[in-house]
């Protein structure tokens, strides 16, 4: 009797995970067809250029892929590609006080992204992505930008990662 209760569970659970379809515990929702991605640099072409900036941008996008599936990094023919650009690093003041200054300023990062699925073309994407940053007006921007950008990059790849490979 034991037995039977195990082979109808068993059963059981091969009919829900059938049905399911395609799942993946990271949240992923990616054809089994593909197995490479690439990550083509992303330049930056706002109007303020920090050196570096779209070196760290181009690595964090890779490093979160990498991370996050199992698919393969290449540099070409990669299954899907990612390509795109800075378009804006910008800051503004976001709160002002009495005296007509500043308590804090803002820093948004946009980046404008184009995602191609060779395997799957209805899938291919192109959007921006934005994110900002707080920070108090007496702080310099170069003192907090560091810690901007680790805020600012950890949002807009995760964003990037949901819109193209969870599809959320």
């Amino acid at each position: 009797m034991n037995s039977i209760h195990h082979i109808i569970a068993g059963v059981f659970t091969l009919i829900l995970i059938q049905g399911c379809g395609i799942y993946s515990f990271s949240g992923t929702n990616i054809s089994p067809d593909v197995k490479t991605f690439q990550v083509n640099f992303f330049q930056n072409q706002s109007p303020r250029i920090f050196p570096g900036v779209d070196q760290e941008f181009t690595n964090r996008l890779q490093d979160l892929i990498l991370n996050q599936t199992n698919l393969s990094l290449t540099t070409s023919g990669g299954d899907i590609v990612y390509e795109g650009e800075i378009v804006q690093d910008i800051v503004v003041p976001n709160t002002a006080v009495s005296d007509e200054s500043a308590a804090q300023n803002r820093l948004t990062i946009a980046v404008n992204v184009r995602f191609y699925d060779s395997k799957d073309p209805t899938l291919d994407l192109e959007q921006r992505f934005s994110f900002f940053f707080d920070y108090p007006a007496a702080a310099s921007e170069n003192n907090v930008r560091d810690e901007a950008l680790q805020v600012i990059f950890e949002r807009i790849t995760q964003d990037i990662f949901n819109a193209t490979l969870a599809r959320w």
